[in-house]
């Protein structure tokens, strides 16, 4: 129909004089419509154009803000992280500091603790049946050695007790060697100095002699394997 319309304008036109002045003004109001036409079209043409410039610049937008908010995101969680571990350490730091504030001091009374072993040990044990007042002094002695203890124990300082157990280098420090074939060997049977540990560290090893010629230890597995046996042989 458009088509059609525009065929018969056309010829309407062709029809006309332009010499006529009544042909000649339609002539200029058919140029005026064609021109608006056509305005239109382009005006309809660039704001198409527009609107998928705009489309297209909104998309390059939302990515772009998509890869901000991920990277972002990541520097969040790494910095969460670091804060995480930075308070972790700080909680750690703070324990041991509480733990082992007392690290140096309680070395130097180690030897307060030794002198007074070697006063009591210094008393002849005759001596003590015959006189009440040596009696009494070695009796303060005593109960002055078991509070220091005490003392050092609420702070964490504890004394090993290594005879009868394994050598254990951690915590021990060999002297000598005693041949034993009945015991296993490396296995601790005389404390030459206490030794003392303060949470899960040692603040002075204990001075040990240790067990030679004897058998191996035995694992834990295989200890309890025979001990077994042996409960089942009694129950027999």
């Amino acid at each position: 129909m458009a088509d059609e319309k525009n065929k018969s304008t056309k010829s309407d036109l062709e029809q006309r004089d332009i010499n006529n002045p009544r042909d000649r003004e339609a002539l200029s109001r058919a140029a005026d419509e064609f021109l608006k036409a056509r305005k239109a079209e382009a005006m309809a043409e660039a704001a198409e154009d527009e609107a998928v410039s705009e489309t297209d610049e909104t998309a390059n937008r939302i990515l772009a803000l998509e890869a901000d908010n991920a990277e972002l995101k990541d520097q969040l969680l790494r910095l969460a992280a670091d804060m995480e571990n930075l308070r972790k350490r700080t909680q750690r730091d703070v324990q041991d500091a509480r733990a082992y504030a007392v690290t140096n001091f309680a070395r130097d009374m180690l030897s307060v603790c030794d002198n007074l072993r070697r006063a009591i040990e210094a008393i002849p044990t005759d001596a003590l049946e015959t006189d009440s007042n040596l009696k009494a002094l070695a009796e303060g002695v005593e109960m002055t050695e078991r509070a220091m203890l005490q003392t050092l124990e609420r702070h964490g300082v504890t004394k090993l007790e290594p005879e009868g157990q394994k050598f254990d280098p951690n915590f021990h420090q060999a002297m000598f060697e005693v041949p034993n074939p009945d015991l296993p060997s490396n296995t601790v049977v005389q404390v030459v100095q206490a030794g003392y540990a303060i949470g899960d560290r040692v603040l002075r090893p204990a001075l040990v002699g240790v067990s030679k010629g004897g058998p191996k230890a035995a694992a834990n597995g295989e200890t309890k394997a025979a001990a077994n046996d042996e409960a089942g042989k009694d129950n027999a």
